[in-house]
């Protein structure tokens, strides 16, 4: 893929991603609980600041869509605090078997969402060469 899709593609990727952390994981909470809530009965606390969090993330990723390259530290940030945070509940799924639906709801959502980006990020030639 060259450098023009791979950036085209970049921002559709950062856009859909970023507009889908803002708008799409609250109705997906109350839709589908067991696969996008933690703590899918009653109020949580945890619920609101974690949405609150990925709703922040989201617009900037919108924003980060217009120009990646000015960027690169807040998309590796969105890429790797995914990887992470997918890992984390991957492991959480498995060890409690109550969490079970989350690996077919968030955790893959997560993981396909950074690995979509970090393949679309263009390599540190291609960013010396758009400075250039």
């Amino acid at each position: 893929m060259d450098e023009t899709a791979r950036s085209k593609y970049l921002k559709i990727a950062l856009l859909v991603t970023g507009a889908f952390s803002t708008f799409g994981v609250y109705p997906l909470t109350i839709l589908w609980p067991s696969g996008w809530a933690w703590h899918a009965e009653g109020h949580s606390l945890y619920l609101q600041m974690i949405i609150g969090i990925y709703a922040t993330l989201g617009v900037f990723l919108m924003i980060a869509a217009k120009d990646p390259a000015d960027h690169r530290s807040l998309i590796w940030f969105a890429v790797w605090s995914s990887v992470v945070h997918g890992g984390i509940m991957a492991i959480q799924a498995v060890a409690y078997p109550e969490h079970m639906g989350h690996l077919y709801g968030d955790v893959p959502v997560l993981l396909v969402a950074a690995a979509v980006i970090a393949f679309l990020m263009p390599g540190k030639s291609a960013r010396a060469t758009t400075a250039t």
